[in-house]
């Protein structure tokens, strides 16, 4: 039976119903080639992006220390020699290193209008998306998010600052109250972890890059994350063990995801290092990632 026919010069032309069908199959065929391509090309893009992301990150930490003779708190406390800008981020502080020194002007006004900085206005930062600390592969921290426990509206980081091994260790680089110098990292700048990536946590209470008071108003979870992070949080907030949490692959869904690095990118994420340098590290090198957060533990590790 013909579907379609039209006449010519007495003759019938026309697609029967089989060959229909073999040109849609043809075209599924090509769709299922070119589909996986196309996702392909565009998980590359994405990656490409996040790794530039970091290396912005890495000139402006460098940039810091150039001009502070150390690295930036990972986050401020409430008492100790930061006290005047409690429970603000490393990433605050290299703002004016990222292009982004009228934001930077604003926080510091804000600091001053009131130290309380999850107060909106005036503390507008708190809200304001900064697309270099945004990973493209999570499409929540593109934009702000409403945080229902504390009901404000946050702006969510890709990039967790490395304190170590855990929220007490204060062995790596970015923690409670740190002033790291390069000087302190004996371990070597190509083998000492800096920044890695982690989507925030499923209901956006964690992972805030302006300020926030992680677990035990130490940052934790939300700028900055130990590799073998532990559970201190109670379990109505947070229904998972106590761990330490190593290096490995997450969901978005998954509270429990929140205490460790990981990233949506396939089988591994990027590290910023000290010396600059970002690398994707793989989830099969999880046993390694342990020894590269810490800035002094002598140890000589091999990272392919």
């Amino acid at each position: 039976m013909n579907t379609t026919a039209k006449t010519f010069g007495g003759k019938r032309s026309a697609f029967s119903l089989v060959e229909l069908l073999v040109v849609l199959g043809i075209i599924a065929v090509m769709l299922a080639l070119i589909v996986p391509a196309v996702q392909r090309v565009r998980e590359m893009a994405n990656r490409v992006h996040c790794a530039n992301n970091l290396r912005q990150i890495g000139l402006a930490l460098q940039q810091f220390h150039d001009a502070e003779r150390a690295f930036p708190a990972g986050v401020s406390s409430l008492g100790g020699g930061t006290s005047r800008t409690p429970f603000m981020g490393w990433q605050v502080r290299i703002l004016p290193y990222i292009e982004q020194t009228s934001l930077w002007r604003q926080a510091d006004a804000a600091y001053k209008q009131s130290p309380w900085p999850f107060n909106d206005p005036p503390h507008s930062g708190l809200a304001t998306v900064v697309s270099t600390f945004v990973c493209p592969m999570d499409g929540r921290a593109a934009h702000a998010q409403f945080a229902p426990r504390d009901r404000i509206t946050v702006a969510l980081t890709s990039y967790l600052g490395v304190s170590g091994t855990n929220l007490v260790s204060r062995d790596g680089l970015l923690f409670l109250d740190s002033r790291i110098r390069i000087a302190d990292v004996v371990d070597g700048t190509s083998q000492t972890l800096l920044v890695g990536e982690r989507p925030a946590s499923p209901d956006n209470q964690f992972g805030w890059w302006y300020a926030g008071r992680g677990q035990a108003s130490t940052g934790s979870c939300d700028m900055v994350l130990g590799v073998q992070e532990i559970n201190v949080l109670s379990t109505a907030i947070a229904p998972c063990p106590r761990g330490g949490y190593g290096f490995g692959p997450g969901e978005l869904w998954d509270p429990c995801a929140m205490f460790h690095f990981w990233s949506l990118h396939p089988s591994g994420g990027h590290f910023l290092f000290v010396d600059g340098s970002v690398r994707m590290v793989n989830y099969s090198a999880s046993a390694i990632v342990p020894s590269l957060a810490t800035r002094g533990g002598q140890e000589v590790i091999t990272l392919e």
